[in-house]
């Protein structure tokens, strides 16, 4: 990891944290094979080394009630700094845009958004995406099934 020295026991700890935040100390420490109190020690150096960003719960989105997801290409009018970040501060503050990456290729940005239907993408499209001027275009991809969504990271 750029410039962080992490050791086995580090990277061990990465891999049970991501595949379950809700273990216990007393259990990882078990795991790992050192007491609590070293671990607890390790664990806190890694959040505040920022190696460890956060705890999340991942949710269903189907059983929350949303039921469309979608990967969206997003070219710009300009290249310009400025117009990169006015889009980047009006993304933001669009909930439903849950992702926002820069990339390379034919087109600037890809986002995925998520919706309660087609009725309320289309809506969001229409009323809150389409209206940021940055935006020159868009190709929506629409997610017809997900067969991979591994949050865990392989630690190198």
């Amino acid at each position: 990891m750029k410039g962080i020295k992490i050791d086995n026991t580090d990277r061990k700890i990465l891999q049970i944290l991501q595949s379950n935040a809700k273990i216990t100390n007393a259990q990882l420490s078990k795991e790992i094979g050192l007491s609590p109190a070293p671990t607890l020690e390790r664990v806190k150096k890694l959040e505040n080394l920022g190696i460890i960003r956060s705890y999340h719960a991942t949710l269903d989105s189907d059983k929350v009630g949303l039921g469309v997801m979608t990967f969206v290409q997003v070219f710009l009018a300009s290249h310009k700094k400025s117009v990169l970040d006015a889009f980047m501060e009006k993304i933001n503050k669009i909930d439903n845009v849950v992702e926002c990456h820069h990339v390379t290729g034919s087109c600037d940005f890809i986002i995925k958004v998520i919706s309660e239907d087609i009725q309320s993408y289309q809506k969001l499209m229409l009323e809150e995406i389409s209206e940021i001027e940055e935006i020159s275009n868009m190709q929506s991809l629409v997610i017809l099934s997900t067969f991979k969504d591994n949050k865990v990271l392989p630690i190198p």
